[in-house]
Parts: structure tokens; C-alpha cells; sequence
């Protein structure tokens, strides 16, 4: 019966979003080879799923060669540093996960005659001069600043899948993930919501760079898999932006938090990071009408399922509210 299944390979697959498809994967019929060096991964995040016959875990560095016996149908690359504090602490092996990682990721599709799809990401778009930010949109990336070796590895990520796709006929997808959040995102991986909602839980002062007034757009992980899962599908080889499009500033969202935990947290500003883009906003125009697809979950019913997950992690009970 095993051998009957489809069977998608997922770099990457121990982390947030990894981990995520391996569920929707699994849940879809399908036989799931995770792929995972756990620089960033967790073996928690994919532990419910190790007595699974149909799931296989691969501890591997996917920039070294990869092999997976048997027959493949989908190559998913999700295998990178993915927050500033991870790429700003790990940037040689970020490049090297979207250049030799993404190489080897496609070699592989390429190997098995599989449908291959990138994670690729809105910071393409860097600091952006057009807004909301399309496909067609080029982007405002300084290629020598301290995010330069997330965006860029990314940005030749793409262009590297449009050159299997283009001399090697590999099916090829591209997706431009915006702000995603959901269970199983680290604790102290840096990004907003991570640290405002540990910081809210344990009373401590939330902290917002600069004035606040930047803004995100901020997609729930179960929508942002289901436009994955559909991109798949389909037969769209360029990039193409999967967020949700509802916008609101840094300080409203760090307010949001605070009231949602109750907490009697402050906020407090600290410096803004080299080269933080000032707005980021997905237009999902394109992922309508070719995939059908929009989010589903408005913010807070969001925010209510990522707030149990984070209590849980953080040991505090849901009844007790915040610590003081």
C-alpha cells in the first residue's frame, strides 16, 4: 500500500513551517521523507508523527548531496534560517542553504522527474518603493547590509529555479511567503510575534524597534499551507505572494498581544535594525485567480490558537493569565 502513495521530500521539514506540511502532507495520503539538520529545526515540532510508518526523518545537511531511494513526486524546499536573529547569527550557512542547498534540492527533483517547489520570501522585495508588493515588483534589496544574506540567497534561490525549470524542464514553483505565525514558532527566534507574545506571558516590557510605525502583514500558518499545497498543484512557474493582506503598524500589533494575554506588560522602543523594511504588504491578486486561494483566519482567532501553544511552552497556565 505504502508504495502506492505519492511521496514529497521536505528540506527544511523540522522547522515551523516545515513541519506544518509534513502534517498537511500526510493528512493528504501522501508518504513524507523529512529532511532536517536542526540548526534551526526541532525534533518537537515533528516527534507526534515518528511512529508513522508513511513519515521518515532524515537528519541531513541538504548543501551536501542528497539521496532518497525510490520513486519521488514533489521536492519541497523549506530548508533555511528564517528570522534575522537566526540569519544575523548563522549567514554563511544561509547562503549556502540557498545557493548549494537550493542546487542540490533541485537536483534531486530533477533526479526524479518531481514537481519541485521554493520557499522563497517578501524580504525579495527588501525595503520596498512600491506598496503593496507584486509579483512583477523587483525590489529595493542593498545586497551588502546584515539582511543581505537572507534576501540574496533567496533572490538567486529563485533564479536558479528558473534556470533548472528553463534548461533542465523541471516543474518548477516559486512561493514569496510573507509574515506567517502559528504553533510550533521558536520562543526566541526574534521575530514580532514570538517576542512580544513570550515577553507579554511573562510581564516583561515588549520590546518595539523604532517608532512603531512600520508595518506587517500577518498570515496564519494553516492558510499560508493551503496556498502552498495548492501552488503545488497548479501549473504557475513564477513566483507568487502568499500572505494575508491585512496590514496594521508594529505598535498595534504589540498592543494587540498585550490585551489578548492580559498582560500588564509596557512597551518599550529600542533602536531600528539596519535596513528594516518600512511596509510589507502581499498583493494576493495573482494567488485568486490562478490558485482560488485567500486566508481564511482573521488575527485574533489566530492569535487565540498560537497563544495556547506559547502558554504551553512557556509553563503558564491558561487560567492564571500572565505572570505579574
Amino acid at each position: 500500500m505504502s508504495s502506492q502513495k505519492s511521496r514529497v521530500v521536505i528540506t527544511g521539514g523540522a522547522g515551523f513551517l516545515g513541519s506544518h506540511l509534513c502534517d498537511r502532507f500526510l493528512a493528504e495520503g501522501w508518504e513524507v521523507i523529512c529532511m532536517d539538520n536542526l540548526i534551526t529545526g526541532d525534533l518537537r515540532n515533528i516527534e507526534h508523527l515518528s511512529a508513522r510508518s508513511d513519515f521518515h526523518f532524515y537528519h541531513q545537511d541538504v548543501t551536501e548531496f542528497i539521496h532518497v531511494p525510490g520513486k519521488i513526486d514533489a521536492v519541497m524546499h523549506f530548508a533555511s534560517p528564517a528570522s534575522p536573529v537566526d540569519y544575523l547569527e548563522l549567514p554563511i550557512q544561509t547562503l549556502k542553504v540557498g545557493a548549494l542547498g537550493t542546487h542540490k534540492a533541485l537536483g534531486l527533483a530533477r533526479e526524479k522527474n518531481a514537481r519541485f517547489l521554493l520557499a522563497s520570501t517578501s524580504e525579495c522585495y527588501g525595503d520596498p518603493l512600491v506598496h503593496p508588493q507584486r509579483e512583477d515588483y523587483w525590489g529595493n534589496v542593498n545586497p551588502v547590509g546584515p539582511r543581505g544574506v537572507y534576501d540574496e540567497a533567496k533572490r538567486f534561490a529563485e533564479a536558479m529555479t528558473m534556470a533548472y525549470h528553463r534548461y533542465h524542464k523541471v516543474r518548477t514553483r516559486i512561493v514569496r511567503i510573507f509574515n506567517t505565525y502559528g504553533p510550533r514558532m521558536r520562543l526566541n527566534d526574534g521575530r514580532a510575534l514570538p517576542a512580544f507574545m513570550s515577553q507579554a506571558l511573562r510581564g516583561e516590557d515588549v520590546t518595539v524597534f523604532g517608532d512603531g510605525s512600520q508595518t506587517r502583514s500577518f498570515c496564519y500558518v494553516d492558510d499560508l499551507v493551503e496556498g502552498i499545497y495548492r501552488l503545488l498543484h497548479s501549473d504557475e512557474v513564477y513566483p507568487t505572494n502568499i500572505g494575508n493582506p491585512s496590514e496594521m503598524t508594529i505598535e498595534q500589533f504589540a498592543r494587540r498581544i498585550i490585551e489578548l494575554t492580559g498582560s500588564k506588560s509596557k512597551i518599550v522602543h529600542k533602536s531600528l535594525p539596519v535596513d528594516d523594511p518600512k511596509v510589507r504588504q502581499p498583493d494576493i491578486a495573482k494567488a485568486r485567480r490562478i490558485l482560488g486561494w485567500e486566508p481564511r483566519y482573521d488575527l485574533d482567532t489566530g492569535l487565540k490558537k498560537t497563544l495556547e501553544y506559547f502558554r504551553e511552552r512557556l509553563g503558564v497556565d491558561a487560567k492564571q493569565g500572565a505572570k505579574a
